[in-house]
């Protein structure tokens, strides 16, 4: 199970593009309440998600994944059950997704030491030991960052080409007219 956390204040196309592309590849994919099940976003959009974080079972965890967005960022670094699934992740060798602010929670959490990663301009200092990479989407073995909303589809196509292959990324990229 893919596990995408919302928490108020979320960047909606980050959270809502990703969704998308990854549910058109078939992939098991859950969005979590951080709070409660009803989410606003950035832009005051509201959404039901599948479940609230007390949900969430690390045993069937397969990918965490973190939308950026202001405070939705503090407010999923603030969430025990964020910070404990993004860890079980790490530690299990699982891969990990964070777009626009979210990689920051990932640099305090001391995750991106030796690591390639990007990030929404202005937010570079708070990825702690990682080293800067160039483009929207960055890719460092189990963990994807891109830098924000204008990269969301690429993003989610790059989750999509981890888990299921360039293949079926390409056909996604196809059917939805990327460039």
């Amino acid at each position: 199970m893919i596990y995408l956390f919302l928490a108020n204040g979320f960047e909606e196309i980050e959270a809502l593009a990703t969704l998308d592309v990854l549910r058109r590849a078939e992939l098991d994919v859950k969005t979590v309440g951080v709070g409660s099940k009803t989410i606003t976003g950035s832009h005051h959009i509201h959404v039901e998600t599948d479940m609230e974080q007390n949900e969430v079972l690390t045993g069937t965890m397969d990918m965490v994944i973190l939308p950026g967005g202001m405070p939705g960022t503090l407010n999923l670094e603030n969430s025990p059950v964020v910070t404990a699934s993004v860890r079980y992740c790490f530690d299990n060798g699982l891969p990990v997704a964070a777009i626009c602010a979210a990689p920051s929670v990932l640099g305090h959490m001391g995750l991106l030491k030796g690591k390639k990663a990007v990030c929404f301009p202005g937010f570079e200092q708070e990825l702690e030991g990682a080293e800067l990479a160039e483009g929207f989407v960055c890719r460092d073995g189990n963990l994807i960052t891109a830098k924000g909303a204008g990269a969301a589809i690429e993003f989610a196509l790059e989750i999509v080409r981890m888990l299921r292959g360039d293949d079926t990324a390409a056909r996604l990229r196809m059917s939805m007219q990327c460039p």
